[in-house]
């Protein structure tokens, strides 16, 4: 920038042209701006100015204990809620052993501010005092087939000759039973039927003619000009007091006659109460054996097979009986078969701890 142009200061006027008025115009700024905002904090006083805060902050108390618990997200919103039940937690359960508890604030003030959820009068629902947290164990019924089932002395390698010849007999009637039931059971459905295809043109032809023949039978026009006939209005006769009369004397006899008929049939029943008290007995004596029958053959069928818990049926497996042509006495001349991992399986089958399995070979 150039310098200023000199002017002239031979008068007084030329004085007060030059003099400078801008610390006066910030002056007069900073006054209005000091009146606007409510007076210049230089006159304040420093009570005015400072004071010092005795509330605690509990949101930054908060996230300190949460840091130091490692509470999930989830169990916080919990903790805040008077009306969720308690769950246990193992991150609580470690925690527990290594924290100490925080106290509590005894005052209302000392409680964040307003909007905060208040903490007071709220049970520590994950203490030991709420309530036992541990988890419920499911019980499990103990089953009545034993773990290792000792089979017949006529599986051995080296039995003898009664003991071989019974297992072999009750081997035979398993397959036999099999063979059986697949021979009288029900056939299924077939999936294709011996026939010759029918059009759609003739199917419309067989609809109209099967309606034809029994409108023009001659029976079949009798009943129904029976019916028509039956249709036709009846002329009404006329009701005379003698007739309203005697229906009313019938009626009133019909009503007496049956109410005989009650009353006899209710002392006949009088009468027979001790028989009917002795048949209500013997019934109830049947339905107890009923009852006794169905416990004993549940048990038994609880022997032998396991419930149902799978949409497939347990299926035994077959006997383990060596043929009299494969009998040979020693251990070192039997055939070498892998069938330990079928039989623990069939066993866990049986005593009903796993679901039995299709299977698809036969």
């Amino acid at each position: 920038m150039g310098k200023k142009a000199k002017t002239s200061r031979k008068g007084k006027k030329a004085w007060r042209a030059n003099i400078s008025t801008e610390d006066i115009h910030d002056f007069f700024e900073q006054s209005t701006k000091d009146a606007l905002s409510g007076g210049s904090l230089s006159s304040a006083p420093a009570e005015s100015l400072f004071f010092v805060d005795k509330s605690k902050d509990l949101s930054v108390k908060r996230k300190i204990e949460k840091h130091r618990q490692k509470v999930l997200h989830v169990e916080s919103m919990l903790q805040k809620n008077p009306f969720v039940q308690a769950v246990p937690s193992s991150t609580l359960k470690k925690s527990k052993k290594t924290i100490k508890e925080v106290p509590k604030p005894k005052d209302a003030t000392e409680c964040g501010p307003q909007g905060s959820v208040s903490t007071l009068g709220m049970a520590d629902l994950w203490g030991d005092k709420g309530g036992d947290n541990s988890k419920t164990k499911k019980t499990v019924k103990p089953s009545l087939i034993p773990a290792v089932e000792v089979e017949p002395p006529g599986s051995s390698f080296n039995p003898t000759f009664e003991s071989h010849q019974e297992t072999l007999a009750h081997a035979v009637a398993q397959e036999m039973h099999k063979v059986y039931k697949k021979e009288l059971g029900p056939q299924p459905v077939p999936l294709t039927v011996p026939g010759e295809a029918v059009d759609e043109e003739e199917m419309y032809f067989l609809d109209a003619d099967e309606g034809t023949d029994d409108d023009m039978n001659p029976e079949n026009l009798d009943e129904n000009e029976d019916a028509a006939s039956e249709k036709r209005p009846l002329k009404t006769k006329r009701v005379t007091t003698v007739m309203l009369n005697k229906r009313a004397r019938r009626k009133e006899q019909l009503k007496k006659e049956a109410e005989a008929i009650k009353a006899q049939k209710l002392s006949k029943e009088i009468d027979g109460l001790p028989d009917i008290l002795q048949e209500i007995a013997k019934e109830d004596d049947e339905k107890h054996k009923r009852h006794i029958r169905r416990v004993v053959a549940k048990k038994e069928k609880l022997k032998s097979c396991p419930p149902r818990l799978g949409k497939h049926k347990f299926e035994p497996a077959p006997v383990q009986v060596l043929l009299t042509e494969e009998i040979t006495g020693s251990l070192r001349k039997l055939k070498g078969c892998c069938t330990l991992v079928k039989d623990r399986f069939k066993s866990l089958e049986k005593r009903g701890l796993i679901p039995p399995k299709f299977n698809k070979r036969k």
